[in-house]
């Protein structure tokens, strides 16, 4: 595999195989996305080619991530919703991008963590004791309308109650049939089945996949966008 222009962050990497963009998050701990992570990730996207190619996205072993950083959400009501607020349009900027994305899910996808795999456009995860799913109502939080958007979008029906109010916690064998996954396989082929798959979906037409694209998000993108413009301090 020959790796090219590669851009390194304290949290995020870039670096390229052909016309896959691969972006690898690992903060040496559990890839929190803390507001130097989201600022990070937001500044790598942007050298991103958008009319070209496709991006995966990769976390570190065991741990896809595990969601927004709590110690800065309960540092003050300012800070969390400075953060959530960034956060949730990173989502938004990655759920709407012109290209292909594909998510390697190397482990836990917890709370954010879980949503960011929503917004993806294929998404493979690993065997293994990892779980999948929203916790926000198990731990003193609200999942708000933009999330709840996203969602609702990618989630399938026969589950929304399950992931969402109920908080279910799923097995990475059992995500598939929500919607958190696509497909899932062993450990050793996680990167190689998805720079395929990457690679793959590299080839698809521009700019008719981002117009069709557009026309099949459009009016969920625009309500993801409206409730993080009316998003209030998170208590």
């Amino acid at each position: 595999m020959i790796l090219l222009s590669k851009i390194k962050y304290m949290t995020v990497t870039l670096r390229s195989d052909g016309d896959v963009s691969i972006i690898q998050m690992d903060d040496g701990k559990v890839n929190v996305f803390s507001p130097d992570m989201i600022k990070n990730f937001s500044e790598i996207l942007d050298q991103v080619p958008t009319d070209k190619g496709s991006v995966l996205i990769a976390g570190r072993e065991g741990m896809f991530s595990a969601g927004f950083d709590l110690k800065v959400m309960m540092s003050s009501p300012e800070n969390a919703a400075d953060m959530v607020k960034s956060g949730f349009n990173l989502l938004l900027k990655i759920f709407t991008f012109p290209r292909p994305i594909v998510a390697a899910c190397s482990g836990h996808a917890i709370a954010l963590g879980a949503f960011l795999l929503c917004s993806c456009d294929h998404r493979i995860g690993i065997k293994g004791d990892f779980k999948i799913g929203a916790n926000e109502l198990r731990n003193n939080m609200i999942i708000p309308t933009p999330i709840l958007e996203l969602a609702k979008f990618k989630l399938t029906k026969p589950h929304k109650q399950r992931a969402l109010l109920n908080a279910e916690m799923y097995s990475i064998e059992d995500a598939i049939a929500p919607g958190y996954l696509d497909e899932v396989t062993e450990h050793e082929k996680l990167m190689e089945l998805a720079l395929a798959k990457a690679k793959d979906l590299a080839t698809l037409a521009h700019p008719q996949y981002q117009q069709t694209k557009k026309l099949d998000q459009e009016d969920v993108a625009a309500k993801i966008s409206a409730g993080i413009d009316t998003l209030g301090a998170i208590n």
